[in-house]
């Protein structure tokens, strides 16, 4: 399976079922080689395939700065950059709910292996109703 970016299937499910409040559930990213096979059809965090290096704590980062906001006819998400300090070598991270049985959000893709040396930066999209991670309309 080809790494896809954007929401995952079973969360667009999940907001219709009420599972999610992004705004107060604790939201991780975890990093992943490019042998992890995420796509849309991801439903859960997983630690196979998940990078391991040295200052790189299994499970990842507590996602920050989630605020959900409205433009016209569009709701979007958005959520602070983050980093580890650490080198390492990913391919593509999971945003998934810590607090509802690890179930997935989205998947993104760096588009190829990125390589840090000192600090692995994740830059999330601007936070506007075209271009934030997770939106609809």
């Amino acid at each position: 399976m080809a790494i896809v970016q954007g929401q995952t299937t079973s969360f667009k499910a999940e907001l219709y079922q009420a599972v999610h409040n992004l705004l107060t559930d604790t939201l991780k990213i975890a990093l992943y080689t490019g042998n992890a096979n995420l796509d849309s059809s991801t439903t859960v965090y997983s630690s196979a395939n998940e990078v391991v290096a040295t200052g790189y704590t299994a499970g990842g980062n507590t996602v920050t700065g989630v605020t959900v906001q409205t433009s016209g006819y569009t709701a979007y998400v958005n959520f602070a950059n983050t980093s580890w300090t650490a080198g390492l070598t990913a391919r593509c991270a999971l945003i998934y709910n810590a607090s509802k049985g690890n179930k997935s959000i989205a998947v993104i893709d760096f588009g190829s292996d990125k390589t840090s040396t000192t600090t692995f930066l994740i830059t999330m999209p601007t936070n506007t109703s075209t271009t934030a991670l997770i939106r609809s309309s």
